[in-house]
């Protein structure tokens, strides 16, 4: 089978490491360099702990599994893959009795979950007097970019193909079903199907495709600050990033998320806001997410920010990725949407999409927990989630 994948981001490149693994002859197309969009725009993190429990967290779980096999084939110092953990905190009494319910029902779902009642043992810098929070021993970290250079460079060692700089401008089909794609130089190339992993793009190529899917940009921002000795041990971040993560509104949402590099600086987040492909500096936004990230770890009023980067998340309407085959055109399957998730989620959307292809499940996996995410929730509304 001839496979064509849209996007050599993270999603795309486990989408072809996956394929190309099982035995399908891949081609990965990408309009820009590899992991130049959304993905080389993220803090890479790999999380259960800001997940409700369904469909989206039950990929999360088994895309868990495959980053520690991920990391064993391409050398866990290669693409900074950390099993650092987690630590969800919470600022008042009554967000720590929300946030424990939360945690009790994703134990329910098989996340493991710890209560911490001093969260000054588990991060000796976080501010005094927080009255507690959850540890996720599972929550890990990977360099993006470098994540998904490696997934791309095995999957080209096992015979796949990589062109960038060629955006797809049409499809062609006999009878309805996908036989290739014309890129924007006019040339063909044949393909059985054509798995969309366009990310933030992912909109635009499905309607390219026939198989239009509302995928939206959410702009975010992530500052950075200059190296320092470790100072913060884990993931850190307050009890309404869930809330703020699972919102719809249109306005902007910021709420602390902060974390440590293996090159000594700090990364802090996160702020969401809907504002189209409006790349433009917010002054406003770097302003609060720093005095957030102070009153979470008050040393940093003493440390230097050296740059504030921003991107865009791939968002869907729902809040859950678009991962399946399109009834609507045959041969075309979905990778994306994933939101700010698209790095945790990368491997099992990639082995997810390689069984779809096979017509196999995958690890004896419940077919029922991914239904959720295939595209026919779009069918009834043109393109807009059920």
């Amino acid at each position: 089978m001839k496979v064509v994948v849209v996007g050599a981001g993270i999603v795309g490149a486990a989408c072809a490491f996956h394929a190309v693994a099982a035995g399908l002859d891949v081609t990965v197309l990408d309009r820009g360099p590899v992991g130049a969009g959304t993905t080389s725009r993220g803090e890479g993190n790999i999380l259960l702990s800001d997940k409700e429990p369904g469909p989206e967290l039950e990929l999360a779980r088994l895309s868990r599994e495959l980053w520690d096999e991920v990391a064993a084939e391409l050398g866990p110092e290669s693409v900074e893959f950390e099993t650092k953990g987690g630590l969800v905190v919470a600022s008042t009494p009554e967000a720590l009795t929300a946030l424990h319910a939360f945690a009790a029902r994703q134990a329910e779902s098989g996340v493991r979950t710890e209560p911490v009642e001093r969260p000054g043992d588990l991060e000796p810098h976080i501010a005094p007097g927080l009255p507690g929070g959850v540890h996720y021993p599972q929550d890990a970290q990977v360099q993006p970019v470098l994540a998904a250079a490696g997934l791309l460079r095995a999957a080209m060692r096992r015979g796949a193909r990589t062109h960038t700089g060629e955006a797809v401008a049409a499809v062609t089909g006999t009878g309805g079903r996908v036989t290739g794609v014309r890129t924007a130089d006019g040339s063909v190339l044949a393909a059985d199907a054509v798995v969309n992993a366009a990310g933030t793009w992912g909109g635009e190529v499905g309607r390219r495709l026939g198989t239009p899917v509302e995928i939206l940009p959410r702009r975010g921002f992530v500052l950075v600050t200059e190296p320092l000795p470790p100072m913060i041990r884990r993931k850190v971040y307050s009890a309404d990033y869930v809330a703020n993560v699972a919102s719809s509104d249109a306005g902007l949402e910021t709420s602390c998320v902060v974390e440590g590099t293996r090159a000594g600086t700090i990364l802090i987040g996160a702020s969401r806001e809907r504002v189209g492909f409006d790349t433009a500096m917010n002054p406003a936004v770097v302003t609060a997410l720093a005095a957030q990230a102070c009153r979470l770890f008050p040393f940093l009023r003493g440390v230097h920010l050296i740059r504030a980067y921003r991107g865009f998340r791939p968002y869907c309407p729902d809040h859950l990725p678009v991962v399946g085959p399109d009834p609507r055109v045959p041969g075309v399957v979905h990778a994306c949407g994933h939101e700010g998730a698209g790095i945790g989620l990368a491997p099992a959307t990639g082995a997810l999409v390689t069984a779809q292809l096979l017509g196999k499940p995958w690890r004896g996996a419940d077919p029922a927990a991914h239904t959720g995410l295939l595209p026919d929730r779009f069918l009834t509304t043109g393109g807009a989630p059920k």
